[in-house]
């Protein structure tokens, strides 16, 4: 999701262009981004009593990111501009840091990938509030999503596609294609790609290729409303 449709607003100049270089192939995986709190910091259980949370104390609950323009970060801007809530960015260079203030309650909420913080949600030392997905994930089935609780089309994940280089011969595409397709149909890649908390999926060439232009004119918005800095 970050080079094939975040960079294309996020970076002044690409060497590439993820819509016109490539020959899509298919999607194989989403990752959800997870609204998480501390809950000794931020006592909250839904999203709505976390908007009321941060409406009483506007500009002044810290969320984390591993960085501008990363999913998570604009997955909190998405949720601000839909909520009317505002917080503060705190971004980090990597996940361990960021985990570790997590935890202490240091920046107490973040939108984080299941990855990254299934110890912690397993252990109880961070609350899960709500998914960014339309579905529930297979890895958090428990876990609410933000639409189900009334946040209405929010959905933010990375997900994992695969391409070919631009010309490659349409014989050669198809057969990947064929390939891929029975690869996603194992049972146990689906089992492992959930257990790591990676929602399978599938999709044809041409629902690849509308969905990176669909995913690019999504977050070009998100990210010029916010005046995100571009990158040299």
């Amino acid at each position: 999701s970050g080079p094939l449709a975040i960079n294309k607003s996020l970076y002044k100049s690409l060497p590439y262009d993820p819509e016109k270089d490539f020959e899509p192939l298919s999607l194989i995986g989403k990752l959800p981004n997870v609204l998480v709190v501390n809950p000794k910091a931020i006592p909250v259980k839904t999203v709505s009593e976390f908007i009321d949370f941060v409406k009483a104390r506007p500009g002044q609950v810290s969320f984390s990111s591993i960085g501008n323009g990363s999913s998570q970060h604009l997955a909190a801007l998405l949720f601000q501009r839909i909520t009317n809530t505002k917080m503060v960015h705190v971004p980090y260079r990597s996940s361990p840091g960021l985990i570790v203030d997590l935890v202490s309650g240091q920046v107490p909420t973040s939108f984080q990938n299941i990855p990254n913080i299934i110890s912690q949600l397993g252990s109880g030392e961070i609350r899960a509030i709500a998914v960014a997905s339309r579905e529930r994930t297979l890895a958090l089935p428990n876990t609410p999503t933000m639409i189900e609780q009334g946040v209405p089309d929010f959905e933010s994940f990375l997900w994992l596609g695969l391409l070919a280089p631009k010309g490659t011969p349409k014989p050669i595409t198809d057969r990947l294609y064929t390939e891929i397709s029975k690869i996603m149909g194992d049972p146990a890649v689906r089992k492992r790609m959930i257990e790591i908390g990676v929602d399978p999926v599938q999709s044809t060439p041409d629902e690849l290729r509308a969905f990176i232009s669909a995913e690019v004119v999504k977050w070009r918005t998100v990210i010029s409303e916010a005046g995100v800095p571009q990158i040299q």
